[in-house]
């Protein structure tokens, strides 16, 4: 084996991490944290096949309405969601939807609905290693209009807000940690960020927006709720709808690329559908 570069290491040719060259994905991908949740998406895919398996990044292929997919897992949390992206980018992904789960802070809001972010809390700390603190972390709004469509196309109830993204599972959202720990800054968190009109919580949106900002990349995220913070309930339901809804949105995107082309247009705006 050929050594490579220290500053940006390959392995025979493929990205570090996620064990993929440039050609293994389509330009579009979904990008879960959960590696189980790939063989999920895969199965909604035509076509699938398997491509690389590699720590927490495990990734396939396939189509989903004509429109090429691939997907690669993230694992948990704000540092490897971002070699993802990294790595990811590097062999030509321009597209990114996180496909994840979520819990909210309002109690009209039901376990197996869906969440798609409109803005994130930088409450972790790997985009801080990009960028100023006041940096904004935003979805492109091509990916997050998407989203919405698909939503309605499918009928499946979803909800917009802002998210807070944190680094801990346990008391960086609010949750006691072993022995009842609780840090005085977490005691009120909840109630702080409700007040904020935060809707949900979780680890890696802030993360992949902020990076598709810095580096000119479509980014957005749909998180199915398994949590509600205000009722205390918690069921695992509706993988399935949110996994469904970002494979429906990468063809809705498809399509409105495809009229941008025909009109010579940069940006998406509800005029091209009207001819």
């Amino acid at each position: 084996m050929d050594p490579t570069s220290a500053t940006r290491p390959t392995i025979d040719g493929k990205e570090y991490h996620i064990d993929l060259a440039r050609g293994d994905m389509p330009p579009m991908v979904l990008i879960p944290g959960d590696p189980d949740r790939v063989e999920l998406m895969a199965s909604l895919l035509d076509d699938h096949e398997t491509m690389a398996s590699h720590r927490e990044y495990r990734s396939a292929r396939g189509t989903f309405s004509g429109t090429p997919v691939g997907i690669c897992s993230t694992g948990i949390g704000g540092p490897s969601a971002a070699i993802a992206v990294e790595e990811l980018a590097n062999i030509g992904v321009h597209t990114f939807i996180r496909v994840g789960s979520t819990g909210v802070l309002a109690d009209d809001v039901a376990c197996g609905d869906v969440v798609i972010s409109t803005a994130a809390v930088r409450l972790e700390g790997t985009s801080k290693q990009y960028v100023m603190r006041d940096y904004p972390a935003c979805p492109h709004y091509e990916v997050t209009l998407s989203l919405i469509e698909a939503c309605e196309r499918l009928d499946i109830p979803y909800h917009l807000g802002i998210t807070a993204s944190t680094d801990s599972f346990y008391v960086g959202q609010g949750r006691p940690g072993h022995d009842g720990y609780m840090p005085l800054r977490g005691r009120n968190l909840l109630e702080e960020l409700e007040s904020a009109n935060v809707l949900n919580l979780e680890m890696e949106a802030a993360t992949v927006f902020t990076l598709g900002s810095l580096y000119g990349l479509r980014t957005g995220c749909v998180c199915t709720v398994f949590a509600n913070r205000k009722t205390n309930e918690f069921l695992k339901t509706g993988e399935d709808n949110a996994a469904l809804v970002a494979c429906t949105a990468l063809s809705v995107l498809s399509e409105w690329d495809e009229l941008k082309k025909t009109h010579e247009k940069r940006y998406f705006s509800p005029g091209l559908l009207r001819g």
